[in-house]
């Protein structure tokens, strides 16, 4: 399976941008049961954990991003998508989805995320 994300870009400060991730390779059976996560990574920091959504549908957010970004999903595309609303410059960074794995363990290797840069 390979996780490709895509949507970022250039946006200034207050701007929105919505982000995809498609798992190609994987089938509907295998991808709708995962709980699946947005994650970022700025350079030279670990990769947080940004937005997460079990196969229910239900959803949790790091507290930054709480009540700005929706991430949401379309199990027959097996696709994540993240919205971002009030993008601030602290937002600004490589943005990855890949399994919510509390134990650090994942059955996916990541991608190569998409950048988000978020201008002052």
């Amino acid at each position: 399976v390979q996780l490709q994300a895509s949507g970022g870009g250039l946006v200034q400060d207050g701007g929105s941008l919505r982000l995809s991730c498609v798992a190609y390779g994987s089938i509907f059976s295998v991808f709708q049961p995962k709980h699946m996560g947005w994650y970022r990574q700025v350079s030279g920091k670990e990769r947080e954990l940004v937005a997460r959504i079990n196969s229910g549908g239900i959803a949790e957010y790091a507290d930054s991003v709480k009540g700005r970004f929706a991430i949401s999903r379309d199990n027959s595309r097996k696709t994540v998508y993240l919205r971002m609303n009030s993008l601030k410059p602290v937002d600004t960074a490589n943005y990855y989805c890949n399994e919510y794995s509390p134990s650090g363990t994942y059955d996916w290797a990541w991608g190569q995320g998409t950048l988000v840069t978020v201008s002052s």
